[in-house]
């Protein structure tokens, strides 16, 4: 199957993933992805093709003749999309040769260069982008696309040699949980890479280290004709908390290695409240910091209307992938040098958020993120170039000959 075709299959599944729900996966939804990703693998001729209890599909591309002893690769990608916008009835639009300008995604919607000016750069390419109407889901779609377009060349191509080469494909990784029941050792990678990166180029192993802070606020409710010294409303409380965060340390003034602190739910009436917030540092001196903080700023409330007025709960979420990839120089030299052969100019940078890979890193599995070629994650202004696809798909080949030279 041709790389687009493929891609806009896989988008075809509504795979949104619920940071509500209890279950593993999260949605019985992504195990139909999941599935389909299993019998396609088996259908190429991948050998120890497995689905879990947990839904983690997984399978073989074996080793060329006399490199059996060769490292074991591995390649990763996750099938959920964003809690953040609907991805059911994705209806993708495609660009044969983009001109460079605006792209009209519906009769009211535009995607200007004014507000994406990297748009500009991707002129010439075939790109692919949503109705403006749900999210495309090329994060991370194109990089399952890109794996399992990969493994069949490889499949059809035995001339190209390679070491044992192992495919893994994720539920639930845009919540935080993409990795919680995932067997390592039964992967049986001595590295990996998660193909879940954006812009053509990009190598990251680098990302921040995550937490999330809770508030739950107990006000007192009181007619407000009568309430002087007696109502604590628990909304002006969640705004004074609100207002203690600094502003240049929120995600819209920051950038590179500056970490943030960023409120994404604020819920209450006057007797009950809830405020909650990610804290996010790639320094984790600085991200204790931050923890400390929270906690100075719910300290200095509760010495205001009482300790049992607000209650927080911090949670370590996944921390920095870089000292457990760093000890493993070659993991980043020949995805370097697979890109180069790509006709593909590296760029190095740190994640602004986190990958299953992270997480993976610290389970013993060291596991830089490299790039699918899809942008603005999240939302109905998503789309990915099919040009940049394509030699994603070549790095992931150059890398398995690479492991096995």
């Amino acid at each position: 199957m041709e790389l687009k075709e493929r891609f806009l299959k896989y988008v075809s599944f509504d795979t949104q993933s619920d940071e509500n729900s209890e279950t593993f996966p999260s949605t019985e939804k992504q195990l139909v992805l999941l599935n389909y990703l299993a019998d396609e693998m088996r259908s190429l001729g991948m050998t120890d093709v497995t689905v879990d209890s947990h839904g983690y599909a997984m399978g073989t591309i074996p080793a060329s003749a006399g490199l059996e002893n060769a490292p074991v690769i591995g390649f990763i990608s996750h099938v959920d999309t964003s809690p953040d916008m609907s991805g059911k009835d994705v209806r993708p639009h495609v660009i044969e040769d983009y001109d460079g300008g605006d792209i009209r995604l519906n009769a009211a919607l535009t995607m200007r260069v004014e507000d994406f000016p990297e748009l500009a750069s991707f002129k010439g390419h075939t790109l692919i982008h949503t109705d403006g109407t749900t999210l495309l889901g090329a994060d991370d779609k194109a990089g399952c696309a890109e794996i399992m377009t990969a493994a069949e060349y490889l499949l059809l191509h035995p001339e190209v040699r390679h070491g044992k080469i192992r495919i893994g494909f994720t539920p639930d990784e845009e919540i935080g949980r993409g990795v919680d029941f995932f067997d390592v050792q039964a992967f049986g990678a001595d590295f990996a890479y998660t193909m879940d990166g954006g812009y053509e180029g990009e190598l990251e192993y680098e990302n921040f280290n995550a937490a999330s802070a809770v508030i739950d606020i107990q006000g007192r409710n009181v007619h407000p004709g009568y309430a002087k010294d007696k109502m604590i409303n628990a909304i002006q409380v969640a705004c004074e908390l609100n207002a203690l965060i600094p502003a240049v340390q929120r995600p819209e003034h920051t950038e590179g290695y500056e970490g943030f602190f960023h409120c994404v739910g604020l819920n209450g009436t006057v007797e009950n409240a809830r405020i909650s917030y990610i804290i996010r540092d790639h320094d984790s001196d600085r991200f204790e910091q931050k923890k400390v903080w929270m906690w100075s700023c719910v300290d200095l409330l509760q010495k205001r209307y009482g300790k049992e007025v607000l209650k927080l709960t911090i949670k370590d979420q996944y921390f920095n992938m870089r000292k457990m990839v760093e000890p493993h120089p070659q993991v980043i030299d020949k995805a370097l040098e697979a890109m180069r052969q790509a006709g593909v100019e590296p760029i190095v940078r740190p994640i602004r958020g986190g990958t299953d890979g992270a997480r993976l890193s610290f389970m013993g599995l060291p596991c830089p993120n490299l790039f699918t070629g899809g942008m603005n994650f999240h939302g109905k202004f998503e789309y990915c170039s099919l040009d940049t696809m394509r030699r994603a798909t070549q790095v992931i080949v150059n890398l398995a000959r690479l492991w096995a030279e």
